[in-house]
């Protein structure tokens, strides 16, 4: 009789850890979904500025169209990118084309002097600094979350639950050319 309580305390313990580690699991979950539509909610402000930005840029340099072309198709690839690895991709061509934007102020002192596109400049300059913070802030969460389901015991009922490694929102290949971009000087 008492190596039936010993064996039904051992899976109530068991049950209330299995409890105890979804629940853990789920948490951290849901800090990385509420990372990534932070960093969506910026990337959206950044493609909505994007537009007067290229509207106040083709007033001076009409004859840079392919320059805006390639602003516009990041853009539009961007928008439509789904998943961090995705949007990762797609937003560092975002960042790349509108570096060499930014860069066509100095061939045109009009344009680096006029008002609307210092304050479109300043806004670029400061959402792609709140992007870099929500990244870093969900590249931790990812990694909390990673830890998370590889630690024991977590790690024997992860799989069990349906959690799975996160990717992380990582800039690849094109670490430097982003890193360096852009580059707003006035």
């Amino acid at each position: 009789m008492s190596s039936g309580w010993i064996v039904l305390g051992v899976i109530v313990v068991l049950v209330l850890f299995a409890f105890g580690a979804y629940n853990r699991l789920v948490a951290l979950g849901q800090r990385v979904g509420q990372a990534f539509a932070d960093i969506d909610v910026q990337l959206r402000q950044r493609h909505d500025l994007i537009p007067n930005l290229l509207e106040t840029v083709k007033g001076y340099a009409a004859h840079e169209r392919g320059t805006l072309d390639d602003v516009v198709k990041a853009r539009n690839a961007a928008m439509s990118a789904r998943g961090p690895g995705q949007v990762a991709t797609a937003e560092n061509q975002l960042s790349g084309a509108l570096g060499r934007l930014i860069a066509l102020s100095e061939a045109y002192p009009d344009l680096k002097a006029n008002a609307n596109f210092q304050q479109l400049a300043n806004e670029l300059s400061d959402l792609e600094n709140k992007i870099a913070a929500s990244r870093r802030f969900f590249n931790n969460a990812v990694q909390e979350y990673n830890t998370g389901i590889q630690q024991m015991p977590a790690a024997l009922f992860a799989g069990m639950f349906g959690f799975a490694r996160k990717d992380f929102f990582d800039l690849g290949a094109n670490r430097a050319e982003v890193e360096a971009v852009p580059m707003v000087k006035f």
